[in-house]
C-alpha cells in the first residue's frame, strides 16, 4: 500500500462509516463479537417452550455478510428451533472455523471454495449442499477500456488478500483468458487492501486498474457513477450458474450424529425458501437484528435475489445448478492455478457428501 493511500485513511474512515454495508463476504472472516445478536423473536419463544432434541449448537455466522441471510433467518423465524436446535450464532475467524469443523466443536458452517485447500491439507470437513451463487465482482473505472483478461496484462489488480477468495476469483478469470496469474510470471500484479473502501479509492485514483471486491462494494461503486462491472461471478463466465458458496459439515459430526447435520441443513433450507418468498421482510429482520449493515435496501434486495438461494437440491437441479459438478469445477480451477495439488476429481469426490433432507 502506498504512502498516498495511507494518508487518505483518516478521511476514508468517515466515508466508510457512511456506506457501511455488508462489507465482508462468505470467506472474508473477521471477529465481529457484538455484531448481529438478533431480535430473538420466534427462536426465543421456542427455546422457552421446552427442550431441544439437539441442545445448544454454536454456529459461527456473525461476520456481517448479507449472503449469510439463511442462517440469520433460520434463527429469527424459528426454523432451527423447529428442528430441535437451540442455535447460538457466534463470530469466528477462518482458522477457528477450520479447527472447529475438524474436531467437531463446530458442526456446520457456510463458506466458499477457500475452504478447499484446507480440506486437502487434512481438515475433516464435507461439502453437504450448495448455498448460493456469487458474491464477488471485478470492477474497473468508468473510463477504463479493460474488457478481457488480455487487457489486464501489465496492470494492477486489487484484492483483499493475496491467496484469499477475491484473489482466487481474479486468478481463475485470468487463467481462463490465457493470462498467467502466477506472480513469478509477472503478467499481472496483485495489490492487497484489507479495507475494501481503500481498495475502491485506489481504483478511482488509478493506483490499481481492476478491483476484486466483495458485495456490496461493487454495486456501491457503480451506483456512485465512478465504476463499471467487469465481471459479476453470479452471472458471468466462467462462474455463471455455479455455486461459489456451500454448506460445510464436520465429518466427525456427520459420522457420529448425521441426524443433527440433517436438522441444521433442513433449517437453513426452510429459511432459503422463506427468503425467496419474502425478500423485503427478510431484509427488515436482518437490519433490525443487526446482522448486517444495510444502507441501501434496493441494492441489498437485488443482491439477495441474485444469490438465487434454492430451498432443495431438486429445486436447484431444476434450475440447472449441480453442487457436485460445481465442487469438481472449482477443484479443477484451483488445481490449475496451484491451490490444490492432488487429482481434482478424486479430491472433489471425497469432499462432497450429499445430505438428504426429508420433507
Amino acid at each position: 500500500m502506498t504512502a498516498k493511500i495511507l494518508k487518505r485513511a483518516g478521511a476514508l474512515a468517515l466515508a466508510s462509516a457512511l456506506i457501511l454495508s455488508l462489507t465482508t463476504g462468505c470467506s472474508k472472516r473477521t471477529d465481529t463479537g457484538d455484531a448481529g445478536q438478533g431480535s430473538s423473536s420466534s427462536a426465543s419463544k421456542g427455546a422457552a417452550g421446552g427442550d431441544f432434541k439437539y441442545g445448544k449448537i454454536d454456529i459461527p455466522a456473525l461476520d456481517g455478510s448479507l449472503c449469510g441471510a439463511p442462517i440469520y433467518i433460520a434463527k429469527e423465524k424459528g426454523f432451527f428451533a423447529e428442528e430441535g436446535i437451540d442455535a447460538n450464532l457466534t463470530a469466528a475467524d477462518f482458522e477457528t472455523r477450520k479447527i472447529g469443523l475438524n474436531n467437531g466443536n463446530i458442526p456446520f458452517v457456510n463458506g466458499d471454495f477457500q475452504f478447499f485447500s484446507s480440506a486437502e491439507q487434512g481438515i475433516n470437513m464435507k461439502v453437504i449442499a450448495g448455498m448460493h451463487l456469487g458474491c464477488i465482482k471485478l470492477i474497473v473505472r468508468n473510463d477504463s477500456d479493460i474488457k478481457s483478461p488480455a487487457d489486464v496484462k501489465g496492470k494492477n489488480i486489487g484484492v483483499d488478500e493475496v491467496g484469499g477468495t477475491t484473489y482466487q476469483v481474479a486468478s481463475v478469470w485470468l487463467e481462463e483468458g490465457g493470462v498467467s496469474a502466477k506472480q513469478e510470471d509477472k503478467e499481472v500484479s496483485f495489490l492487497p487492501y484489507s479495507d475494501g473502501n481503500l481498495e475502491l479509492e485506489a481504483l478511482y485514483e488509478g493506483e490499481i486498474d481492476v478491483a476484486a471486491v466483495w458485495d456490496p462494494l461493487g454495486d456501491i461503486a457503480v451506483n456512485s457513477g465512478k465504476a463499471k462491472i467487469l465481471i459479476d461471478i453470479a452471472k458471468d463466465e466462467p462462474f455463471a450458474g455455479k455455486y461459489c458458496c456451500f454448506y460445510y459439515a464436520s465429518e466427525k459430526v456427520l459420522n457420529e450424529n448425521p441426524d443433527e447435520v440433517k436438522a441444521l441443513l433442513s433449517a437453513v433450507q426452510k429459511a432459503q425458501k422463506w427468503i425467496n418468498e419474502n425478500p423485503e421482510e427478510a431484509l427488515d429482520i436482518i437490519v433490525v437484528g443487526n446482522y448486517s449493515q444495510v444502507e441501501d435496501k434496493e441494492i441489498a434486495k437485488t443482491l439477495i435475489q441474485d444469490y438465487d438461494y434454492k430451498a432443495t437440491k431438486e429445486e436447484a437441479e431444476a434450475a440447472g445448478y449441480h453442487v457436485a459438478d460445481d465442487v469438481k469445477y472449482f477443484a479443477q480451477k484451483l488445481h490449475d492455478i496451484g491451490y490444490l495439488e492432488g487429482d481434482p476429481e478424486e479430491f472433489a469426490n471425497k469432499l462432497y457428501q450429499e445430505v438428504k433432507v426429508e420433507g
